[in-house]
């Protein structure tokens, strides 16, 4: 299979279960559910243990690009082994693996993308590092840091605040798009266009 042939896979962090859906740690999963309903595509249970949806993004012509869009079933700490069994399922090189996920370091609502990099103790990340190396794709959706004295593992397990809410659906698609103009245009075009 030649490297252009490959799809390319989007990974959604978070945690499966209603109780974490509303999660700040469950962005990635709301961005990959977006990406799917823009795909009109409905997730189904893979071996791998993951839910994926395959299909094609971006424009028409030769921009346009096989995808897996994939959320891991096993918890945030674990992200690693499903997404190496999917990569290794779909033969998918690790410069085409795009994890979607919160990350504390950066203010909410802002978007940065990057390839490769730290985990900055990002346990999903962790993972998947662990499991592959880094040099894959990041749209570290930012949600900032937890308030006074709580605990990050407190904070990133809660839902987005009612101020936060309000700009949380425009935060999505806007990170739904960032995916988007990543593998049609490529990281530096994404990064001019995302990186606020």
């Amino acid at each position: 299979m030649s490297d252009d042939a490959a799809p390319w896979l989007i990974v959604g962090l978070g945690n499966p279960g209603a109780e974490y859906a509303g999660n700040r740690h469950n962005i990635g999963f709301m961005v990959v559910d977006l990406l799917a309903e823009r795909m009109r595509g409905k997730f189904k249970a893979h071996k791998a243990r993951a839910q994926v949806v395959e299909g094609r993004m971006g424009p028409p012509g030769p921009a346009n690009r096989r995808v897996v869009l994939a959320k891991p079933m096993s918890f945030m700490n674990l992200s690693g082994g499903p997404v190496t069994a999917l990569r290794d399922f779909y033969k998918v090189p690790l410069d085409r693996i795009v994890a979607v996920h919160d990350e504390l370091d950066i203010d909410y609502p802002t978007l940065r993308l990057k390839l490769g990099g730290g985990d900055n103790g990002h346990n999903g990340l962790k993972s998947m590092t662990k499991a592959m190396g880094a040099d894959y794709h990041r749209v570290r959706c930012g949600i900032g840091r937890p308030p006074g004295r709580m605990q990050v593992a407190d904070f990133v397990l809660k839902d987005f605040s009612s101020a936060e809410r309000k700009e949380l659906d425009w935060f999505v698609d806007r990170a739904a798009d960032s995916v988007e103009c990543l593998i049609a245009e490529g990281l530096e075009r994404a990064q001019s266009a995302y990186n606020s």
